[in-house]
């Protein structure tokens, strides 16, 4: 859109995830248009090294995950003070504070790419104030989260009323955006990188599970590692978080558990091409792991609810309904009882490529 000036607006750029992918597929279809964002911090992800990353003020604070926690407040301040009225187009990624950039020009269009209604604010509180992640900080943590919330909720309520079109990254968080914003959405996968999971022998010779993400408490790996153990079943255990010296410990003495960390992408898909199934036991607002898994011609044993049900159907995997080792362990026999289609699995995931995701947003925008 040469004759349009287009901003993009993300929450923060200090790790690797599904919303920073999100933010460089962007990239990639706009290379022109700048990127602000409340921290930055390129020794931790370098995938924006040729874009125009403009930071608030809060670039001058330390940027690491637990300090991040910190910020909620001080975030909300630094995007609505973002002065972006020379844009014509906003694009906001954000499952927190940068949808609420409001110094817009006049007729100019916000488009908010939605990961999820603020998750401490809303679905997650209660994960949140259970277990804060502060350390010893924690109860301080909890007083603060209490008496901040009621406001902090009408705040995130209103000025998710001023984006012009809301879009959700799943059914699931589609019907969440209308449940705590009573506002409709549609619905863009985000972009996964399925060509790079699909590179490798989908119907080679196959052996164990496998498990992949950020090692925190909703992700559940917990229930893989002891449904696993009750299996006497190879599990092998791909990444890391603040859950990893629990879950070595849970894993301790029984050898069919192994762990991986700081794998390359190529070495992850080679994994998955390897393994019967893949194991997706949390609620996610959509889920890329188990997508690249799919790419890989792997099957999903997943729990029955939240972004896995978009692609999990009978030829790609089976839902469980129970967050329980026992629920698991069921759903796993039944999937190594079943002769999968590798092949349709794999193609299965074209449906959540990067160009089905460039295709729908330039539509949406155009």
């Amino acid at each position: 859109m040469p004759d349009k000036k287009i901003a993009i607006v993300c929450d923060w750029l200090t790790t690797i995830g599904g919303a920073e992918k999100v933010v460089l597929a962007l990239h990639n279809l706009y290379p022109d248009a700048p990127i602000y964002t409340s921290q930055y911090d390129p020794s931790k992800i370098d995938w924006f090294k040729d874009a125009d990353v403009r930071t608030t003020w809060l670039q001058k604070l330390p940027k690491n995950s637990t300090f991040r926690k910190f910020l909620p407040l001080l975030r909300r301040f630094a995007f609505e003070g973002l002065n972006l009225t020379q844009y014509d187009i906003v694009i906001s990624s954000s499952g927190a504070e940068a949808k609420s950039v409001k110094k817009l020009k006049k007729g100019a269009v916000h488009i908010a790419y939605c990961h999820s209604p603020t998750h401490y604010y809303w679905q997650r509180y209660d994960e949140y104030i259970k277990n804060p992640g502060f350390g010893i900080l924690n109860p301080l943590a909890r007083l603060g989260l209490r008496i901040l919330v009621k406001p902090m909720r009408k705040w995130d309520y209103s000025v998710a009323q001023q984006p012009d079109i809301m879009i959700a990254n799943s059914s699931h968080i589609q019907k969440k955006i209308k449940e705590y914003y009573g506002r409709d959405s549609i619905v863009i996968y985000p972009p996964v990188d399925v060509e790079q999971f699909q590179k490798n022998n989908i119907n080679q010779k196959r052996d164990g599970l496998v498990i992949v993400g950020r090692q925190v408490p909703y992700k559940r790996f917990d229930l893989a590692i002891s449904a696993a153990i009750k299996l006497n079943k190879k599990l092998t255990v791909i990444g890391n978080g603040p859950l990893h010296k629990d879950l070595l410990r849970q894993a301790e003495g029984h050898k069919n558990v192994s762990f991986k960390t700081n794998l390359m992408t190529d070495e992850i898909a080679e994994i998955l091409s390897k393994s019967e199934l893949f194991l997706f036991p949390g609620i996610e607002d959509f889920g890329i792991a188990p997508v690249e898994a799919l790419a890989s011609g792997t099957p999903v044993i997943a729990y029955n609810g939240g972004g896995a049900l978009d692609y999990i159907n009978k030829d790609t995997g089976i839902l469980f309904e129970k967050q329980t080792t026992q629920s698991l362990v069921e759903a796993v026999e039944k999937g190594l009882r079943i002769e999968w289609n590798h092949q349709e699995v794999s193609r299965f995931s074209n449906n959540f490529s990067r160009d089905i995701f460039s295709r729908n947003i330039c539509s949406t925008i155009e």
